[in-house]
């Protein structure tokens, strides 16, 4: 391994949103979606570079940028994309926020699956839709949609089909057979599908991530697709991030809206995602290695029984595990777990039943992870007496 994941880097001292929410408290952040792992090296490397050159004025994307972006999406998918088909963007919640806003009006529905990342539920209230959700089931030991209750959810004021794939937090990497059936699903109710693959990069297993507007171009023509590299390579507070739209119209109506609300992406953050794409394949790799070893250690660690009352399905894709506690039949869970020394997120934000799920991020050092699992053993045997 040439690079060190092992390596801590003390965050509590800095500006970490994820660590200083324990400030003064021993409490293990294992929360929000941001890696405990130093960016590539030749990502700092560029960036140095860009910061010993001095100025800040107003940026774009470079022509570099955007022969980067079109080659990496072609590399690691087969996806011929063209440039034109980019809008930048300073973040994939700003994306989610602007596709709602972008297609319909006022009153409108957009649909979506939980549990589910908490953006998808709150971007179309901020934009004066109405959010509109459909349960996923387990079957056979993981998570699926439930198209039955996606066609019970669906009405005729439904415009959009909001898709977390990879998805967050479940950790699922659908097949290309369920994504058909998302883009039947989506054909048939004529919904634009907005597709979050942000952590597209960040499949664990020998599976491969297909791009749903891979699956045709009819299925492209209503798709719009977010991707950015900032979860692959831990660089979300740069704030850089894409959506791929080819449809003309479609991409029209996306920029609209973006106008005169959405900022420019930082510089920081173009010089960031080059070089990220460029030169960032053998880091992404080892990240890869290492982080199928924390997911290994997670699920051996239940597999074995050593976490009684606490169950998980297994996980395909992303650093992220979504845990089931509902038989410790806790009234605070993540109160309770906090108290053990435990900072989980929350399952009911992403729409779980409350006290039920928790998801905890393992995109930290092997000694982080060890630890937290021998605190959640005590927490467990506290919780069961």
């Amino acid at each position: 391994m040439r690079f060190d994941f092992d390596h801590p880097i003390d965050r509590r001292a800095s500006d970490s949103r994820k660590w200083n929410r324990y400030g003064g408290r021993d409490i293990l952040p294992l929360w929000v979606a941001d890696m405990d792992f130093a960016a590539p090296p030749v990502v700092v490397d560029a960036l140095r570079a860009r910061v010993e050159h001095g100025v800040f004025g107003y940026g774009y994307e470079t022509r570099g940028l955007k022969e980067a972006t079109v080659d990496y999406v072609a590399r690691r998918y087969g996806w011929k994309i063209d440039e034109a088909w980019l809008v930048w963007l300073p973040g994939l919640v700003c994306g989610l926020n602007v596709a709602a806003a972008a297609i319909g009006e006022a009153g409108d529905e957009i649909l979506c699956a939980t549990p589910v990342y908490p953006p998808f539920m709150s971007a179309p209230t901020n934009q004066r839709r109405r959010t509109v959700t459909a349960p996923m089931v387990r079957r056979g030991g993981r998570w699926e949609l439930d198209f039955d209750a996606l066609e019970r959810a669906v009405t005729p004021r439904t415009q959009q089909f909001f898709l977390c794939s990879p998805h967050n937090p479940v950790g699922r990497a659908f097949s290309r057979a369920e994504l058909e059936q998302v883009a039947a699903f989506c054909e048939r109710h004529n919904l634009v599908l907005v597709s979050d693959e942000i952590h597209c990069d960040l499949v664990l297993d020998a599976i491969a991530h297909v791009p749903a507007a891979t699956l045709s171009p009819a299925v492209a023509a209503r798709t719009i697709t977010l991707m950015a590299p900032s979860k692959t390579f831990n660089v979300p507070g740069l704030g850089c991030s894409f959506a791929v739209i080819p449809h003309a119209e479609l991409r029209t109506k996306f920029a609209r809206a973006t106008q005169g609300i959405v900022p420019d992406v930082n510089v920081l953050g173009y010089i960031a995602c080059e070089a990220a794409m460029r030169h960032g394949e053998p880091w992404r790799q080892e990240l890869l290695a290492y982080l199928r070893g924390n997911r290994d250690l997670i699920e051996q660690t239940v597999a074995r029984g050593e976490l009684p009352g606490l169950t998980m399905t297994h996980i395909e894709a992303t650093y992220l595990a979504w845990l089931n506690i509902e038989p410790l039949k806790l009234t605070h869970a993540a109160a309770f777990f906090e108290q053990h020394g435990l900072g989980f997120s929350d399952g009911a934000p992403f729409g779980a039943a409350k006290n039920t799920h928790l998801r905890l991020n393992f995109g930290c050092t092997r000694a982080t992870l060890i630890e937290a699992l021998a605190r959640l053993r005590r927490a467990l045997a506290a919780a069961a007496r």
